[in-house]
């Protein structure tokens, strides 16, 4: 072959081989590009990010940001954040102006309250969320949890064994009267429980390099942790309400039981949505007291239930819980109704379940029930009545349901004088029942409790429902007349009684003065 056209070949090969190698960089150039674009998005995200929540990050450097970043990313987290990010920010915002409205109008309305707390606790999840799922994408080393609750540990103690355990876990272990290691079962020399500082240092190391939240230690006094084996229970307990009649009733009372004494077992109901209605599965609508000892295991578990906040709104709103209560109040053992109607009382703490209960048909069992006068009953009845009247519709369905006639026969026979009072007191601003209190002698029977009671608040409560028939019947102002005249009732209160009262012994006393000053003119 000629010299030459080897050299040609040569390079020809030689050119060749430089435009795949420029293709090449030309290649890794432009994923290079797109790299760098890549990274200025992340890096404006979290310049804004810092400087947006920068009052939240004092002490974190910005390399950790950007190795967390990193972390979150490859875990997919990230593809979250924005959107948590938002929300938050709507609620915050949201929040901000409830709070401004409540801190500047002095007659704000009682809504804004509960929906201040249900934004404050919307938050709380997304946070709570945020960390768990940062947490879930982590593999946590077994050194770090809890053999008791198989999290990770936010308080690690050590005890007399050498073994360590989250405080709130084996704090409640030996409260149970345990004094064995749950891990060796070895017996406890002593129930000292010394902090193990090297390990939360460690742990703290150890969330600090991967950008999750410590967990934080739990209150002293705060028993609403919430284990594996807890939830495990729970489920089979709940599963046994779909068994035999034996395996409902026993379920039901270790359940009685559990949500009495635990309120970590109160709070794992709201943990789930089906919980309530898998526990509530035996009783049938319009036929929940056929098993009567079933029917109160049940419904004084939903008693128990209720006392936790979390539990007050998913009870409320789910259609089974009000409608069972409604009848158990009606019917059923007297501790069933009894505990009915305090269950009815405690869900009532919400002002948006008032409307719901008070929609229900409740009032009417409940005023049945405090007539009926057994003494068990009548003080949660009338606690039920009262919350519910705090809200303007229910106190109109009281009205309608006889409650005026039931409650001041009660005072007028010295039941539950105190309570009832108070209820009356608040049902006097209804036309209806004033016209009911003037009919039945309420005039007599509250003077003569203004004159005889030792109670300031009882005098109080009466002179208030008087001023307001003064204001409202004329007819009455001559026994009020009589009664001043005879014994200086009202004189009485308007020099020593509590500041409220005197203001209104004092406006009775002006217009009986002025009528009386117009009498004698004419």
């Amino acid at each position: 072959m000629p010299f030459s056209l080897c050299i040609e070949r040569k390079n020809f090969g030689f050119r060749e081989r430089e435009r795949n190698q420029n293709k090449r960089n030309c290649k890794k150039e432009r994923k290079k590009e797109t790299r760098t674009d890549e990274s200025h998005k992340t890096y404006y995200f979290l310049f804004s990010v810092f400087f947006t929540h920068k009052s939240h990050l004092i002490g974190f450097s910005f390399s950790f940001l950007l190795h967390s970043f990193f972390l979150m990313a490859k875990s997919g987290v990230l593809e979250t954040i924005p959107c948590a990010v938002t929300k938050a920010t709507e609620l915050k915002k949201e929040l901000e102006k409830l709070v401004k409205a409540i801190l500047d109008e002095e007659d704000y309305r009682v809504e804004a309250t509960d929906e201040a707390m249900r934004v404050l606790s919307v938050l709380k999840e997304l946070k709570f969320k945020k960390s768990l799922k940062m947490v879930d994408d982590t593999v946590v080393p077994e050194e770090f949890k809890c053999p008791i609750s198989r999290e990770i540990m936010g308080d690690p103690v050590v005890l007399a064994t050498g073994q360590t355990y989250d405080l709130p876990f084996i704090q409640r272990w030996l409260n149970e009267g345990h004094r064995t290691c749950p891990q060796t079962q070895q017996v406890l020399s002593h129930t000292i429980l010394t902090p193990n500082h090297l390990v939360r240092e460690m742990i703290s190391q150890w969330c600090k390099e991967r950008g999750i939240e410590l967990p934080k230690p739990v209150k002293d006094g705060d028993d609403e942790v919430r284990t594996d084996a807890d939830r495990g229970h729970l489920k089979s307990l709940l599963e046994k309400m779909s068994s035999s009649l034996s395996d409902q009733k026993e379920a039901a009372k270790e359940l009685r039981l559990l949500t009495k004494r635990m309120p970590s077992f109160r709070a794992l109901f709201s943990d789930s949505t089906d919980a309530i209605p898998k526990l509530l599965n035996p009783l049938s609508p319009g036929r929940a007291n056929t098993h009567p000892d079933l029917q109160e295991d049940l419904i004084t578990t939903v008693l128990n239930l209720s006392i936790h906040d979390n539990n007050k709104r998913l009870a409320a709103e789910n259609p089974l819980v009000i409608p069972l209560l409604v009848e158990s109040v009606k019917s059923g053992t007297i501790e069933t109704r009894s505990n009915a109607a305090a269950a009815i009382f405690s869900l009532s703490a919400l002002d948006s379940n008032k409307l719901i209960i008070g929609k229900s048909g409740a009032l009417k069992p409940l005023i049945d029930l405090l007539e009926e006068g057994h003494p068990l009953a009548m003080k949660d009845a009338a606690s039920a009545i009262f919350n519910l009247c705090l809200v303007l519709e229910n106190k109109g369905r009281a009205v309608r349901e006889g409650a005026v006639r039931v409650i001041l026969k009660k005072i007028m026979d010295c039941i539950f004088v105190d309570e009832l009072l108070a209820i009356l007191a608040m049902l006097a601003s209804h036309q209806k029942a004033l016209e009911e209190m003037g009919e039945l002698g309420a005039v007599h029977c509250l003077l003569g409790i203004i004159r005889e009671s030792s109670s300031e608040r009882n005098k109080e409560n009466c002179v208030a429902i008087l001023h307001t028939i003064c204001l409202n019947d004329y007819s009455k102002w001559r026994d009020i007349r009589e009664e001043e005249n005879a014994n200086g009732t009202l004189s009485r209160l308007a020099e020593s009684g509590t500041s409220r009262a005197k203001r209104k012994a004092n406006s009775i006393l002006e217009r009986l003065n002025r009528a009386a000053s117009l009498t004698h003119t004419a």
